[in-house]
């Protein structure tokens, strides 16, 4: 007759041991997107894929209880047995995504032994181990970008070569960064590539020793060519979810937004910061959509990331631009129109620290 091996006891304890990782797991990962990321795409997905296997496996409850055995189990931790330590956030969720993955491909093999419980749910097993792979690049993702978009606060000067006339934009940087400038953004819509890339490398080497962003407007090929912090997208460039798929996992993606449905949307595909404007009426664009403060309150009651007020922002009304929730004002003439630009990068860099 058929052999009663494998045990379903057995495999009740094994499926119940890695059913207990695999839930272990996903929670932590979960807590690290929803409270430390605030991140609500990620922690949906991983809540989903926890109820889901849950369900899945709902009938099996009692069963999976009853067939535990602790005091017996000859891998339970003793007394004596060091844990393991994280070295930080990536190593922590790529740690608990491994037991995640690893769980979840001991259920889907014995999935696949005729006989036991767990018969016909490789499908669904397999589906979740492809989710988790993909959920583990996603967070280390979101982690490494964490640090640099925490930097998106404070003045954040669009370095527009238009505006810059006949300066050269790595003296002007400078001045600015001197005068309290935390990011700089080259935005050039007439050079050539070879020109801008040597410009934008120029900048690079200039922003990183002295901890400051340095973002490409635009020019995804430029912002990986120059290995810049961000790459700053507007509403008819390269969708935010595209241009995701193609940089590092550590780059800053921005995106220049004119609605609050507009920053939602930037943020639920993949923006780790957006720029909201125009704030006041501009002179550094022809065409601009004016949006106002209450805009921007209703903006920052809709969106997680970084944001950042555009438009029109001068010494005189960039405080009411933080108190109406901005985490940094990026400007254009109140910088590049002046004669001296450290000294009025450093009025404006003075009054938002005093909100």
């Amino acid at each position: 007759g058929p052999s009663a091996w494998p045990d379903r006891g057995l495999v009740l304890r094994l499926v119940d041991a890695n059913l207990a990782r695999l839930g272990e797991g996903l929670r932590v990962l979960e807590d690290v997107s929803r409270f430390l990321l605030n991140d609500a795409a990620i922690s949906k997905r991983l809540k989903a894929m926890r109820h889901t296997l849950v369900k899945d496996l709902g009938p099996l409850k009692q069963e999976l209880l009853a067939a535990r055995r602790v005091v017996q189990d000859v891998g339970a931790p003793t007394a004596g047995r060091a844990a393991s330590q994280h070295r930080d956030l990536p190593a922590l969720v790529a740690a608990n995504s491994r037991r995640v993955q690893e769980s979840l491909r001991v259920l889907e093999e014995f999935s696949r032994v005729s006989g036991t419980p767990l018969s016909g749910k490789a499908g669904s097993f397999e589906k979740a181990r492809f989710e988790a792979y993909d959920l583990e690049q996603q967070l280390v993702g979101r982690l490494l970008r964490h640090d640099k978009a925490a930097r998106l606060n404070g003045l954040y000067l669009v370095l527009d070569t238009t505006a810059l006339k006949v300066r050269d934009e790595v003296e002007v940087a400078a001045a600015a960064i001197r005068g309290g400038v935390k990011t700089i953004q080259l935005r050039d819509k007439q050079r050539g590539k070879t020109d801008l890339l040597a410009a934008a490398r120029r900048l690079r080497a200039l922003c990183a020793p002295k901890g400051v962003l340095f973002i490409m407007n635009d020019h995804l090929d430029i912002a990986l060519a120059a290995g810049a912090d961000g790459l700053h997208l507007g509403q008819d460039d390269l969708p935010p979810a595209e241009a995701r798929r193609i940089l590092p996992i550590d780059m800053l993606i921005g995106c220049s937004t004119h609605s609050a449905t507009e920053a939602v949307r930037a943020q639920a595909n993949g923006a780790d910061y957006v720029a909201l404007g125009s704030i006041y009426p501009t002179t550094s664009k022809e065409k601009y959509k004016l949006v106002g403060l209450e805009t921007l309150r209703r903006t920052r009651s809709k969106v997680s990331v970084p944001l950042i007020a555009i438009g029109g922002i001068n010494h005189t009304n960039v405080q009411e631009v933080v108190a109406a929730g901005a985490d940094g004002a990026a400007v254009i003439s109140a910088v590049l129109g002046a004669d001296d630009v450290e000294k009025a990068s450093g009025k404006l860099a003075a009054k938002m620290k005093r909100i």
